[in-house]
């Protein structure tokens, strides 16, 4: 079956499929959502029609549902009723005042990570709106991302070689609906925005002050790296690795923080302009930049870190994917993504550097060895 048409009626929404089944979906509650959430949340109804013209004057209070009969949607059609249905919810919010907004959501605070967001929304005192991101932006290609083609070109890419909790076309949903949350935030409401000096952190920043360009919001710019090292006499490299109480204390000392200015704004940005030119797949921060560097730049990091492990052995055996990837990332300052250190173990099976025992569609499915 191939979706043709929808049609709102809020607060349902009707889907065409051909020859003539309509599916129709009741929306419940205003938070926007992702493919798989669509079974959890609001209700579905089938309907059959007599001829496909009279979709346009179908309504469902008037017809009798189908029972016990089911269809098989693709992922890519649930994907975009999912776009559809975020797209009718988005017109019922943008419907409250910006006075409304800030009552029941408080300033908005942006972060890079869902475990950041998890944090804040603990440990922040309401009423507050915290909008996270799920995927690293220290990994996979960022050319063109600013457009669809560039999307398109970096989700085949992380499908391709990434090995995610959750499935790439999810992960590419999720980002499309927080890009609506960012998009209903009203000029009044105060953003802070939280970083730390790591490639992830540093390319998300200056990805999302290139998405909130136009916005007069005030922006203040929090990165825990520095505030952390002022107050502490220590490193913080991520702020996810920062306790709930620890970000309220920052918070608390940085809320009336100077804004930032729109020359920096505008410095950020051109970074991103930058960053969109190119189709390097690993970015690090070196020297107080940026830098992408090859894929395979921790390759024979990757290596000495097993040869290590297999000293401490009475004899050479494999060694289990995700306990190399520990010790790697215990070992670095650098925070880069434990789901690109498995790609690279991967890549060296592939090209004969390691003897690989198991499956490795998971770090935790297979063990690895040094040959020879």
């Amino acid at each position: 079956m191939n979706v043709i048409k929808n049609r709102d009626h809020y607060p349902y929404i009707y889907f065409f499929f051909e020859p003539n089944v309509v599916f129709v979906y009741q929306i419940e509650g205003d938070d926007y959502l992702t493919a798989s959430e669509l079974s959890e949340r609001g209700e579905w109804q089938t309907y059959e029609l007599h001829n496909s013209a009279d979709f346009d004057s179908f309504y469902h209070e008037e017809q009798k549902p189908l029972e016990g009969r089911g269809y098989f949607v693709q992922q890519h059609q649930i994907g975009f009723m999912a776009g559809k249905i975020n797209q009718l919810i988005q017109k019922q919010r943008r419907k409250k005042p910006a006075a409304i907004y800030l009552m029941e959501n408080g300033p908005v605070h942006l972060v890079s990570s869902s475990s950041t967001a998890g944090a804040l929304r603990y440990g922040l005192e309401r009423p507050k709106k915290v909008i996270g991101f799920q995927e690293p932006f220290a990994i996979g290609p960022l050319w063109k991302l600013d457009s669809k083609i560039g999307q398109d070109y970096r989700y085949e890419w992380l499908n391709e070689n990434i090995n995610f909790e959750m499935e790439v076309y999810e992960l590419e949903n999720y980002f499309s609906k927080t890009l609506l949350e960012i998009e209903d935030i009203p000029e009044d409401v105060p953003l802070y925005i939280w970083t730390a000096n790591n490639g992830d952190e540093q390319t998300w920043l200056r990805f999302i002050l290139f998405l909130i360009r136009d916005k007069p919001n005030e922006m203040i710019l929090i990165n825990t790296t520095e505030q952390w090292c002022e107050d502490e006499g220590r490193s913080m490299v991520h702020t996810a690795w920062l306790h709930p109480e620890q970000l309220k204390v920052l918070f608390d000392q940085n809320k009336t923080a100077k804004p930032l200015s729109n020359e920096e704004r505008a410095r950020f940005q051109k970074d991103w302009e930058q960053l969109l030119q190119s189709k390097e797949v690993l970015r690090l921060w070196q020297n107080g930049r940026i830098t992408s560097v090859p894929e395979d730049y921790f390759d024979g990091f990757i290596i000495k870190t097993i040869k290590q492990l297999h000293l401490q052995q009475e004899t050479k055996e494999f060694i289990r994917a995700g306990e190399v990837i520990g010790e790697i990332l215990g070992q670095l300052d650098e925070l880069v993504t434990d789901s690109f250190f498995e790609y690279r173990i991967r890549h060296l099976i592939y090209n004969g550097i390691l003897e690989l025992k198991g499956i490795p569609k998971s770090m935790r499915h297979y063990r690895v060895k040094l040959r020879g």
